[in-house]
């Protein structure tokens, strides 16, 4: 019988910040760039002459529409890594608090009940289809069918296919491709430059989205793990990832335990770590495990940790004067009987 290992869920201690440079962690970030644009340059490049063909100019309908909608307010970002299972019920208690979400979740969130502000789609791969419906409780057609009430954000070399699938409303937006070769292409099609940073993964443009186009601040993220579940899940659904760990590589967790990940979710752990440091913001991981901010020495200082639920309550805990507020005169509750104070 296998000796079941008992695991520690306090979290780290805070460390001043990464114990690497931060222009180290932007190399790392960046490392597979060249083999990322050669294997896509030409995919990029037809899947925008296509999409511009149907249903562009680009310019038309594009993600600046969104600037500045949530100006000084929160926002929580939702990745689709294992820990989203722990937080899918206190997502549906977030009332206004603004989600962006990482299209691959949408089944996922239909099943739950919870709609976000837009899903975002950077990915120029078909196997963007296959994510809105895998792990979903229902037929392929019942989520496609669904999409036709949601706002997808979509990179403009995304697949033709995917578009062809979603019946909501598109917002394009374009990104910055570290290829002048591939950039000057791009541009023949449409000169559109309304360009999403994201570190090469679709987590990153969705943090773009809410941080510099909608103003949003502080940055909550959910499900951002950037590593396999200690029981070898990578969704918090049945995926076909599960178990199937390739050449994978060992991590640091928030709580100081020792994770498996891919070198490539790795390196997106890294921006992100990058980012928080050296963009100004409050940034908020509510994901409640995985390895980002972490490092065996610590966790930095530049992403708090917090749950969800604490997260969501700060925003809405002066409710519970509101009755004294209204009625001076006797601030009792009748309900309770009490005089209910904040602190």
């Amino acid at each position: 019988m296998r000796k079941m290992v008992e695991m520690d869920f306090e979290y780290l201690n805070y460390i001043p910040k990464a114990p690497v440079p931060t222009e180290k962690l932007y190399g790392q970030a960046c490392s597979n760039d060249q083999i990322t644009m050669s294997s896509w340059r030409k995919v990029w490049i037809d899947n925008t002459k296509a999409n511009h063909e149907r249903l562009g100019p680009f310019s038309k309908n594009h993600v600046g529409k969104y600037y500045n909608t949530n100006f000084m307010k929160p926002c929580i970002i939702a990745g689709s890594g294992p820990s989203l299972g722990n937080n899918i019920e206190e997502l549906k208690k977030k009332r206004d608090i603004k989600l962006i979400s990482c299209l691959h979740n949408f089944h996922y969130f239909e099943d739950n009940g919870i709609k976000p502000e837009m899903y975002v789609s950077l990915d120029a791969g078909e196997v963007t289809i296959e994510e809105i419906t895998e792990g979903g409780k229902n037929p392929p057609s019942y989520y496609h069918e669904k999409t036709k009430d949601h706002t997808l954000a979509c990179f403009i070399g995304s697949s033709p296919k995917l578009l062809e699938t979603w019946k909501g409303e598109v917002v394009w937006f374009n990104a910055p491709i570290p290829d002048p070769g591939i950039m000057e292409e791009l541009n023949k099609i449409e000169k559109f430059e309304m360009y999403i940073s994201n570190g090469g993964n679709v987590l990153g443009a969705c943090t773009y989205i809410a941080k510099a186009v909608m103003g949003s601040n502080p940055i909550a993220f959910v499900g951002s793990d950037f590593c396999f579940s200690y029981t070898k899940k990578f969704h918090p659904w049945e995926s076909k990832y599960d178990e199937k760990l390739g050449h994978a590589i060992r991590a640091i967790d928030v709580f100081g335990n020792k994770v498996l990940t891919w070198g490539s979710y790795y390196n997106f752990k890294a921006w992100f770590d990058y980012i928080c440091t050296v963009v100004p913001g409050s940034w908020v991981n509510c994901s409640e495990g995985g390895c980002m901010g972490a490092y065996p020495e610590g966790i930095i200082m530049q992403i708090k940790q917090m749950a969800l639920k604490e997260f969501i309550h700060q925003y809405y805990i002066n409710e519970q004067v509101e009755f004294m507020c209204k009625n001076p005169g006797d601030g009792k509750d009748p309900k309770t009987g009490q005089m209910k104070l904040l602190f």
